[in-house]
């Protein structure tokens, strides 16, 4: 396989290419070469998409639909979605479908260069292209998650999302700033959280807009629930605070004027288990008896996303 960031267009950061390249073909992770073959399966697209939809589509679909899904159900499990991939449907755990439509009438992505932190698949980035983005940078460490990116870009080569496989800690000094940056799941997970906004800050540049999106506490208290063991089933789930905290941790990290626009419970009609992804999910991380709370017995999730400008 040829380094797919620089065929792929991303001449922009030639050393962010290679970094990614050289992790991507140096990963030792024992499922690579099956992963690889399953994208081989593939047929190449010719650059038919229609991204403007909840379940984005790439690629033209095939008078063999079933060889098709059995070479991306290789690349399960499949976490944010829905898809449509060369004419199959992928009904995948989450509806990020309904957090996009959340969001977007609050942005202007209009040809703005967008860096997306722990992206995925890369699914917000297809929606964000739609929304009129003129790149889209995703980097995401969990390499299944870039292999299914690399399907759908074999599927319809040329977009101009990518998702690399890196964390925030791999990006270059001189990577640059982004018009606006996405940090959506991932606050929670980061042991130092003021680190995380300081880092968001400085990616996004003065002018630039972030969009966070994170695990908050119900109530208007200075309460953070910092769980001994797990969270919902999930592991590394380090803090999760009050929005009165999290306005004071933005403060911390010199970002002023936060606007909430949304705070929404998550539901098992939201994040569930699928075909796509076997696992169990949601339902089975919430008290049978108590779905308010979680089966550690901590406040069942609820999400709030914000839009900081820089």
């Amino acid at each position: 396989m040829k380094n797919p960031y620089l065929q792929l267009g991303l001449e922009g950061w030639p050393g962010l290419a290679e970094q990614a390249w050289r992790r991507l073909e140096n990963h030792p992770h024992g499922d690579l070469p099956g992963w690889l073959t399953a994208i081989d399966e593939l047929p190449e697209g010719d650059g038919l998409c229609d991204l403007d939809r909840d379940a984005p589509l790439l690629g033209r679909a095939t008078d063999e639909p079933d060889n098709i899904r059995l070479s991306l159900m290789k690349l399960h499990p499949w976490r944010k979605g829905p898809l449509e991939l060369a004419g199959v449907m992928i009904d995948t755990e989450w509806r990020s479908d309904w957090k996009w439509n959340r969001l977007v009438s609050h942005l202007d992505l209009q040809g703005k260069k967008v860096l997306d932190i722990g992206s995925g698949n890369g699914y917000f980035g297809l929606r964000m292209l739609a929304a009129g983005a003129g790149l889209v940078v995703g980097i995401d460490p969990t390499l299944v998650f870039v292999m299914q990116w690399l399907a759908m870009h074999k599927l319809c080569p040329g977009l101009h999302n990518f998702v690399l496989p890196l964390a925030i800690e791999d990006l270059p000094p001189d990577t640059g700033h982004f018009d606006t940056v996405f940090s959506m799941g991932v606050l929670y997970h980061r042991r130092q959280a003021v680190e995380h906004l300081e880092q968001l800050k400085n990616l996004a540049g003065s002018g630039g807009q972030i969009v966070l999106e994170t695990l908050v506490l119900e109530g208007d208290g200075d309460n953070i629930l910092k769980p001994d063991g797990r969270y919902a089933r999930m592991r590394n789930v380090h803090a999760v605070p009050t929005l009165a905290v999290l306005h004071d941790w933005l403060g911390q990290a010199g970002l002023i004027g936060a606007r909430v626009l949304d705070v929404s419970k998550t539901t098992c009609d939201e994040q569930r288990s699928t075909n796509w992804m076997t696992f169990e999910s949601l339902r089975e991380s919430l008290d049978a008896q108590n779905q308010s709370r979680t089966v550690e017995g901590h406040p069942a999730p609820v999400r709030a996303a914000l839009l900081i400008s820089v």
